[in-house]
């Protein structure tokens, strides 16, 4: 592409926004790009963006507050970071606007909007958040991950990209199977003690010598549950934080977690049946939208985690050990989801397209 772009990506908020927005800001800056990230002063951005040497525009942002007082707060919040945003591409105009969908992509939208600048939006999730319904109308396409997402933006230009990843997760080392069974537990980045809790003492009540047990609690439930394992002579490894996921994933034989948009696509980059167990507190429920999209095409099985128990866990985890074949059709279908590996780069040309038009 001979004509080069000054893109700016609004990606602030949360990993699920900062990660997918920085591998597309990685490609097309190795495409000839000059590319700026906007954040929303959030702690977690810090650690997510270190090594970026482009530069970065900070502009606080706050999520959707709801009650009479709280709902005009939000509004001079709004209304306050659009207008810090019109006032920095007044005299730094970007050509197009990337946003990743959180509640940080309103106040770079609405500014972009007033100078006439165009803007896409991707959305990761099966039914779309409060940002993307209110920027959806205006925006010159919206890049989506889960089919289920059309019906949700009927009338207007969405287009399949898929989640961009991390490079690490981009591909996988070997299509072989480790031996035995290995259960993956996740509970996202900052761990989920409902979770944590429920598996552990499920494992444990299991006691299946077939059975070993990658264990990736967050920091706080760390110690607690590697001493229940360590007692109860479960042959498992407790981690509070991995970076490099790839390995784990691939020794998997199932994996219990969320279903996070990331943690779905990185599910099917994989390959790896799961139970999902959806975060009950998500912005419209989300996350069952996500988890039974995934469930309807027959990859994952699903459960509330209301309906958990340590004794319903303890006869699904024994039945799945004793039918490996049923595992095996989930994989099979898990693969057929074809989640694209090249994800960022087909974002990256979305962006391309919408920005010389």
């Amino acid at each position: 592409m001979s004509e080069k772009l000054h893109i700016a990506i609004a990606c602030g908020g949360t990993g699920g926004h900062i990660f997918p927005g920085l591998a597309t800001a990685r490609i097309l800056r190795e495409r000839g790009h000059h590319v700026t990230l906007w954040l929303a002063g959030k702690g977690v951005e810090d650690a997510a963006v270190k090594g970026w040497e482009g530069r970065i525009i900070t502009i606080p942002s706050e999520g959707f507050q709801f009650g009479a007082f709280r709902s005009v707060l939000t509004a001079l919040r709004i209304a306050g970071a659009v207008f810090r945003c019109w006032g920095i591409m007044l005299r730094h105009r970007p050509d197009v606007v990337l946003a990743m969908g959180s509640y940080a992509s309103i106040g770079p939208c609405l500014a972009a909007r007033l100078h006439g600048i165009p803007y896409i939006l991707h959305e990761a999730n099966a039914v779309p958040g409060r940002a993307v319904r209110l920027l959806a109308p205006k925006a010159r396409a919206i890049a989506i991950c889960f089919e289920e997402t059309r019906y949700h933006l009927k009338g207007l230009h969405a287009v399949s990209a898929g989640m961009p990843l991390r490079p690490e997760l981009q591909k996988t080392e070997s299509g072989e199977q480790k031996a035995g069974f290995n259960l993956l537990v996740m509970g996202g980045s900052g761990g989920a003690h409902a979770i944590n809790e429920t598996v552990s003492e499920a494992v444990c009540a299991l006691s299946d010598k077939r059975m070993s047990v990658t264990h990736l609690t967050g920091f706080q439930d760390a110690q607690t549950v590697r001493d229940r394992y360590q007692k109860a002579g479960v042959s498992a490894e407790v981690f509070e934080f991995v970076q490099g996921m790839a390995p784990l994933y691939e020794k998997a034989s199932l994996a219990v977690c969320r279903s996070g948009a990331s943690t779905c696509a990185e599910l099917g980059v994989f390959s790896l049946p799961a139970l999902l167990i959806p975060y009950p507190h998500a912005a419209s429920d989300h996350q069952t939208a996500n988890a039974r999209a995934l469930e309807k095409f027959g990859a994952a099985d699903v459960i509330q985690q209301s309906d958990m128990t340590v004794e319903w866990l303890k006869g699904y985890l024994a039945a799945q050990i004793d039918d490996p074949s049923r595992l095996e059709k989930m994989r099979v279908r898990s693969a057929a989801r074809k989640v694209p590996l090249n994800a960022a780069e087909i974002l990256a040309g979305v962006v391309e397209e919408c920005g010389c038009k």
